[in-house]
């Protein structure tokens, strides 16, 4: 059958349809790595996005369910140059079958590099997916929210917890890899609660959206993030800028890849970083928050990490965790596991 993909600028792309789902819609956006399309579908950070491989072969290897970053494919759809349909092993499955059983829909043979150039010359736009004879009336984006339960992983000796915003599975791994137990919470936990937990250190997770949504709590994230050692990843990390004082403007189609150019500024190294998302935190509103800027991307000069200097407070704007990407910095989860162990704990906060 054949399919197409409407912007919201009426621009559309045709290709053909392999899903059961006939419709879908969201933001459009693309990811430019050459592998990892397991961790990009099951990402909780792409919750509502119809994601676009720039890659031209995707499903060649299969799809394990080991290597998904939550319980289900999160994006809101896909789109392909070419799909490959992997036969199915006792360990691997066909992401044709996967997109099938969680009802995404998708299309293949479709001319993504004209349609990655639309992106990139507009920018991030909403978008539908549909049969030749539908015509979207509505490009209305729905707002999606991480899950509302506790969970805990790991036996290690230095207990730290997880604030929910939509973590990656591989986020949560690196911390029990490094010796953590690990309590999941969600984004809206108590501080009374989160204290009964006893905590060593915090980690703001990643998320999808734009992280003003969560501004209820930013006083609450504040006074969390001065009592105990903390790190942000992600959408984590534009929260806690945002939690100090700071702002966070979007940029035109983001980062989504696994080669975006860092600079750690406190050595001068840069580093290859795997990164997915669409706001970043705005240099000149830091001033009065007490951050100093840690990482900046080579490309475009925008803020990638901070450190505070009045408590012990940092954060990262790509995935140091990677998952698809490169893992030069798990360093930054052993630095601050390091940080966790020798820091007195503070028992009264603002």
């Amino acid at each position: 059958m054949k399919g197409c993909i409407t912007l919201s600028n009426g621009h559309k792309f045709e290709g053909d349809w392999i899903s059961d789902n006939h419709f879908g819609s969201g933001e459009i956006v693309f990811y430019t790595g050459m592998t990892g399309y397991e961790q990009v579908l099951t990402d909780p950070s792409y919750q509502g996005q119809i994601v676009v491989f720039s890659y031209p072969f995707i499903g060649n290897y299969g799809f394990n369910p080991k290597s998904m970053e939550s319980q289900k494919i999160q994006v809101a759809g896909v789109v392909m140059a070419e799909c490959f349909g992997f036969a199915a092993t006792n360990e691997r499955q066909s992401i044709v079958h996967l997109l099938n059983v969680y009802e995404i829909p998708a299309l293949t043979n479709v001319d993504t590099r004209s349609l990655i150039q639309q992106i990139r010359i507009r920018g991030s736009l909403p978008a539908v997916m549909h049969i030749p004879d539908f015509k979207p009336d509505s490009f209305n984006l729905d707002e999606y929210w991480p899950a509302t339960s506790i969970k805990k992983t790991g036996s290690g000796d230095t207990h730290i917890v997880l604030i929910d915003f939509g973590y990656k599975k591989s986020i949560a791994d690196a911390l029990v890899n490094e010796g953590c137990s690990v309590t999941i919470v969600p984004f809206d936990q108590e501080i009374t609660d989160i204290e009964k937990l006893n905590p060593d250190g915090l980690v703001f997770s990643n998320g999808s959206g734009d992280p003003m949504r969560f501004s209820t709590y930013f006083h609450r994230y504040k006074n969390l993030a001065m009592r105990y050692p903390s790190l942000g990843i992600c959408l984590g990390h534009q929260i806690l800028a945002l939690a100090f004082g700071g702002e966070t403007t979007k940029l035109k189609f983001g980062h989504r890849g696994a080669n975006q150019p860092v600079m750690n500024l406190k050595t001068g190294k840069v580093s290859m970083s795997s990164q997915n998302h669409s706001y970043v935190v705005q240099k000149e509103s830091l001033a009065q928050t007490g951050f100093h800027i840690w990482f900046e991307n080579v490309n475009d000069g925008s803020v990638e990490g901070l450190w505070h200097r009045s408590f012990n407070v940092a954060s990262v704007q790509f995935h140091p965790e990677a998952a698809p990407g490169p893992n030069e910095h798990q360093e930054i989860f052993r630095n601050f596991i390091k940080d966790v162990q020798h820091t007195e704990k503070v028992r009264s906060y603002a």
